[in-house]
């Protein structure tokens, strides 16, 4: 498969010229058919042959294997759940929490990284935000942060949803690591724009999904949780899909990261998951990175001084001013040209995928 035949395998691609995959990618058909030919076995022919739950369960098996080699993790590291949000407060409900501990976030996170450390408060968990600069982190106040006896838990974007930036991933484990303070990454802007290996970055918890840059069905998130770790987790929710035998006298939880997994979901969507990681894997990051790179250029030198990101590449998503967001990016919608808004910085972003081409980036350019 090559830019070009997925372009023609995206509907959206043939009705607009689309800048929005960054909030959620437009899958291509052979995608959607693998999630819908799915649903149709389960619901037609599953409950009278192999059995609904049997299929289900295959399902989910395949997909953590599926996600665990695209992650380079183990198939017990690997939770599935429905969103980045969903994992992020798994995690959250899942952390034995006392009086005092304190979240670190930057404030760079999405509400998905905001309102689950929010929630605790109650419990009486404080939360510390650590300030950046366009995007980048101090280290010397990352060190700060950190090294707060109280702070349990880091937590941090791979590729900052609003500058595009890239943050050092495995750097900044490693000076929350040499203080005892756990990291969970957001990665959701990751996967399917720029290789992802979990044991090179050595975070405790990676959170993503599919709708994104994989070009995904919606409802297939998934969590990965380094094991040591896992095996000391007590789920806040826990269902049949949460131990290791529910038939058992004593119930025990399931090992590793499948014990933050609950019960019934849907297992269609995570079939298209696993398209989804075929296409990405067909298509080479090679490809996918170096057309990015080559069309975000393009796009940024249009931009001139209106860029926000860094001029440099470092992710698809682009993001530069407007005199007033919310109004261009409706304009643009009525010419066919689909961007975003953003609430900090108060700009616009562009998320620029290898569906793209040079004439899309020439008609944002030529519609701004």
């Amino acid at each position: 498969m090559d830019p070009e035949d997925l372009r023609a395998s995206i509907p959206v691609c043939d009705r607009a010229v689309y800048f929005n995959t960054g909030a959620s990618g437009p899958a291509p058909r052979h995608v959607v058919e693998a999630t819908t030919d799915f649903l149709e076995h389960h619901e037609y022919a599953a409950p009278i042959e192999e059995g609904a739950y049997p299929a289900a369960f295959e399902t989910f098996d395949e997909t953590r294997a599926a996600v665990a080699d695209f992650l380079g993790a183990g198939p017990l590291e690997i939770a599935l759940t429905e969103s980045t949000a969903d994992s992020i407060a798994r995690v959250a409900a899942a952390i034995d929490w006392e009086p005092g501990d304190t979240v670190v976030r930057t404030d760079l996170e999405h509400s998905a990284g905001v309102i689950p450390w929010w929630n605790l408060r109650d419990r009486g968990v404080e939360v510390e935000v650590l300030e950046t600069e366009a995007g980048r982190i101090d280290r010397d106040a990352l060190t700060d942060a950190v090294s707060d006896p109280d702070a349990r838990l880091l937590c941090c974007n791979s590729i900052t949803w609003n500058y595009g930036t890239q943050l050092p991933i495995s750097e900044i484990v490693d000076i929350a690591h040499d203080h005892d303070t756990r990291v969970l990454v957001d990665a959701v802007q990751s996967p399917g724009q720029v290789p992802v290996n979990v044991s090179e970055w050595g975070a405790d918890f990676v959170a993503a999904a599919g709708h994104k840059w994989l070009l995904g069905p919606w409802g297939a998130g998934f969590c990965y949780v380094d094991r040591e770790v896992a095996d000391g987790l007590t789920p806040g929710v826990v269902g049949y899909r949460s131990v290791a035998d529910t038939g058992a006298a004593d119930l025990e939880l399931a090992p590793g990261a499948p014990r933050l997994e609950v019960g019934t979901t849907s297992p269609a969507p995570y079939r298209g998951l696993i398209a989804a990681i075929d296409t990405v894997d067909a298509l080479g990051y090679g490809t996918i990175t170096g057309r990015i790179e080559r069309l975000t250029d393009r796009l940024k030198d249009g931009l001139g001084d209106r860029l926000l990101s860094p001029r440099e590449y470092e992710s698809g998503l682009v993001t530069f001013t407007a005199d007033d967001p919310e109004r261009l990016v409706d304009r643009l919608a009525d010419e066919g040209i689909h961007i975003r808004s953003l609430p900090y910085p108060d700009a616009v972003r562009a998320s620029v995928h290898v569906f793209n081409t040079a004439g899309d980036v020439d008609a944002l350019l030529d519609a701004l």
